[in-house]
């Protein structure tokens, strides 16, 4: 029997206690930040406030930027399974903009942390410099599921251009008196597009 049939492996004593230390860090460092403010919070201080050295601290986050992003790996699983599990009839591009409005902004009545969390990334330049490449970094993932789920060649130029500016249309709420429509209009034009597309193959 192959350790697929019989489940995922237990994590050992060792990588338990890195993902907690990791955990402890990320979590004194958001609480750091949204009472005082990204720019006015040291290494130093996470560190001590996670009661690790500041060596510790960037082993597990190289920049500090990171701090506040520790679930890149996750972010990617959701991203690729927004296209993979998507309802019966609902369009790559539908899916992509649920995704997108689901995972990339806060709605209204969202839970007050989460609310927090995305003021601080939206009003720091740093951080949201750095969420929006750390999401340009999946363009090459999400361009395969894209072809793989619409029986496009790999290197099809469309997947991934519509990979890319799915990635990119959040960067369209910026500055925008309502966010959320921004983001369904950006939609709307990689949808007339990918349509398009997809009726003359």
């Amino acid at each position: 029997m192959t350790d697929t049939e019989t489940g995922p492996v237990p994590m050992g004593r060792r990588e338990r206690k890195k993902a907690a230390t990791r955990q402890a860090i990320a979590d004194a460092a958001l609480r750091l930040f949204l009472e005082r403010g990204y720019d006015a919070v040291g290494i130093r201080e996470i560190a001590d406030a996670a009661d690790v050295s500041t060596t510790t601290l960037f082993k597990h986050f190289p920049v500090k930027e990171a701090l506040v992003f520790d679930e890149d790996a996750d972010q990617e699983a959701r991203l690729l399974a927004a296209v993979r599990e998507r309802p019966e009839g609902q369009s790559i591009p539908a899916a992509l903009r649920e995704h997108a409005l689901r995972y990339r902004m806060a709605a209204a009545g969202a839970d007050a942390r989460f609310t927090a969390f995305f003021d601080l990334v939206n009003n720091t330049p740093a951080l949201r410099d750095y969420a929006q490449n750390m999401w340009l970094r999946h363009t090459a993932a999400l361009a395969q599921v894209i072809a793989e789920e619409s029986g496009l060649p790999a290197d099809d130029p469309a997947c991934a251009a519509l990979a890319h500016f799915a990635l990119e249309a959040p960067r369209a709420a910026r500055g925008h008196g309502d966010p959320r429509e921004a983001v369904i209009r950006a939609f709307e034009v990689l949808e007339n597009g990918w349509y398009a597309l997809a009726g003359r193959a």
